[in-house]
């Protein structure tokens, strides 16, 4: 039985949701510098791939059921792209810090509304198309190619929201025959398979403060996407999905007061242009929903 439609809770919801991530993020930054990256990685996905295994033992049909999947080769390719990008994220917050890292990584909608034409065979019109090259203008404002100041190392956050944005939109082919908790427990699974090499490799001693952070790391990632489950599951995507912004907030309170971080003005006014680029797109969207419903 459908949940009944409550859009204020789903607003609530998704703020927590982004207050969550943002912690996340902090989290897998300090952990990625007293470590190394793929051995927090590894531990993160080995919690997940328990949990939903845990998930889908309890439900109808346990594990087989879970395992049904009608896109298993779109499912693998799901599990490896998320490892991946989360990978680049944490590679990139040590070497930016959260600030940067996110302040570019938000152009991901707007790469969803690119590839959604060639991906899912959407309609892309020229209002979107436009915001996506204002959105990349904005990026280029925060990187700053040319300067000085530019590395190479400014590249991780948009290659890791190319990489979210194409798991999303794979995310949304295969939901049209393959049920959310199929999704899930694929996501885990494939993900712990995929990097347990990579974290048995890389392994290192780390000190029991490291260790009850890394349990903070792995409860607030099953945290936070419970929490994105239940904002999606009172209220529309649409609706709520522009209050996923307030991850960028919380993140760079995070970077200013945990990491020492400077907010640079490029970076704030490339970071505006994104969000607003971003938020313009997601009104779009709502638009055509409507008129969809409405025809």
């Amino acid at each position: 039985m459908a949940s009944k439609q409550n859009t204020r809770l789903g607003i609530w919801l998704m703020i927590a949701t982004s207050a969550v991530f943002a912690l996340q993020d902090g989290l897998s930054r300090h952990l990625g510098e007293a470590t190394n990256v793929y051995m927090v990685v590894a531990v993160r996905f080995w919690f997940m791939a328990v949990f939903v295994s845990a998930v889908a033992a309890r439900s109808p049909g346990g594990i087989p059921a879970a395992l049904r999947s009608a896109h298993p080769l779109i499912q693998t390719l799901r599990g490896l792209l998320l490892i991946a990008e989360i990978c680049v994220m944490v590679m990139a917050f040590v070497k930016l810090g959260l600030i940067e890292t996110h302040a570019v990584f938000v152009c991901y909608p707007l790469l969803v509304s690119m590839l959604s034409g060639p991906i899912l065979g959407e309609k892309v019109g020229w209002r979107r198309w436009l915001a996506v090259l204002v959105g990349f203008a904005g990026v280029l404002v925060i990187l700053q190619p040319g300067s000085g100041v530019f590395t190479v190392w400014a590249l991780l956050p948009g290659v890791a929201a190319l990489m979210f944005a194409v798991y999303g939109l794979l995310t949304r082919y295969v939901a049209q025959r393959d049920a959310p908790s199929v999704s899930f427990f694929w996501t885990g699974i494939i993900g712990a398979i995929a990097i347990t090499p990579f974290g048995l490799m890389h392994w290192e001693t780390m000190s029991p403060t490291d260790w009850g952070f890394m349990a903070m790391l792995c409860c607030s990632a099953v945290l936070g996407h419970w929490l994105l489950i239940k904002a999606y599951d009172v209220a529309e995507a649409s609706a709520i999905q522009p209050f996923a912004y307030f991850q960028l907030p919380f993140v760079s309170a995070l970077g200013f007061v945990m990491f020492s971080e400077n907010l640079r003005a490029n970076v704030l006014i490339g970071a505006a242009i994104v969000v607003g680029a971003g938020l313009f797109t997601l009104w779009r969207q709502r638009v055509r929903e409507k008129q969809g419903r409405a025809g």
